[in-house]
C-alpha cells in the first residue's frame, strides 16, 4: 500500500512544478521530453532505454577533436547532396517509448525514416548515427548500440578514441554487422559515396579523410 500527504498531494502550486531532469532518473520517453523543454539552460541530456543520462565536461583529445574530423565529414558530404540529406550536430532525436538520443552527429534523408516534429525535434530513426566515445565500456559501445539498433537505425559509426579503433555497423536482418573495410577506407551501403579511411580519420587528418571521400563521390557520380 502507498501513503501519501493529503494536503501536498492537492496543492495546487506543488501540481504545477515540473521536477528537473536528475542524473539517473527513470522516465518516459514523454516525461524526459516535458522536463527537458523545461530546463532550456540544459545542454546536453539523453533517454536511454528508459535511464536518463546526463553530459559531462568535453575534453579536446577524447572527444572534441575526433568529432570535430566527422563532422567535417559529413557536413561536406551533406552539402553535396542538399536536395535529399541532412547532416545535423548534437540534435535530440526522438526514437521510441524508452529511448530519446542525442547522438554526436547524424546523417538522415529528407524523405527517410527521421523528420522534424512541431517543436523542430527529430522524431524517427536517422539513417546514419556516429558517436565518440572514451573506450569499449562506454555507454555508447554498450546500451546505446542496443537502443540504436531496437529503433532500426540502418548504420552506426562509433569511435572508440582511447582504443584507437574506429566500428562501423550496418543493421542486417535486425542485428549490427560491422562492415568490413578495404585498406582501412570503410563505405557506406546506405548513402553513395559516402567512404571514410579509417586510417586518416585516427591520425586526425582532415585533408585525407575529405580527399577519401571527394574519391567516394566522384564514383557515385
Amino acid at each position: 500500500m502507498s501513503v501519501a500527504n493529503k494536503g501536498a498531494a492537492l496543492s495546487p502550486s506543488k501540481r504545477s512544478i515540473i521536477p528537473p531532469l536528475e542524473n539517473g532518473d527513470h522516465l518516459s520517453a514523454s516525461e524526459f521530453m516535458r522536463r527537458f523543454d523545461a530546463m532550456p539552460s540544459l545542454k546536453k541530456a539523453e533517454l536511454i532505454q528508459g535511464k536518463v543520462i546526463m553530459s559531462s565536461p568535453v575534453r579536446t583529445d577524447v572527444h572534441a577533436r575526433p568529432d570535430s574530423v566527422l563532422q567535417t565529414w559529413l557536413g561536406v558530404y551533406a552539402a553535396t547532396f542538399a536536395d535529399t540529406v541532412d547532416a545535423v550536430i548534437n540534435a535530440t532525436v526522438k526514437l521510441g517509448p524508452d529511448d530519446v538520443a542525442q547522438p554526436d552527429g547524424a546523417l538522415y534523408l529528407l524523405q527517410g525514416q527521421a523528420s522534424l516534429d512541431e517543436k523542430g525535434y527529430l522524431i524517427g530513426s536517422p539513417e546514419l548515427v556516429v558517436e565518440i566515445a572514451a573506450s569499449s565500456a562506454s555507454i555508447d559501445a554498450r546500451e546505446k548500440l542496443a537502443s540504436y539498433r531496437r529503433a532500426g537505425i540502418k548504420e552506426y559509426l562509433l569511435w572508440r578514441v582511447l582504443d584507437e579503433t574506429l566500428e562501423w555497423f550496418v543493421l542486417d536482418d535486425d542485428e549490427y554487422v560491422p562492415l568490413e573495410d578495404s585498406d582501412g577506407v570503410i563505405k557506406s551501403r546506405t548513402f553513395d559515396g559516402l567512404w571514410l579511411d579509417g586510417y586518416a580519420a585516427l591520425a586526425g587528418d582532415r585533408a585525407a579523410v575529405l580527399s577519401c571521400l571527394q574519391r567516394g563521390l566522384d564514383e557515385s557520380k
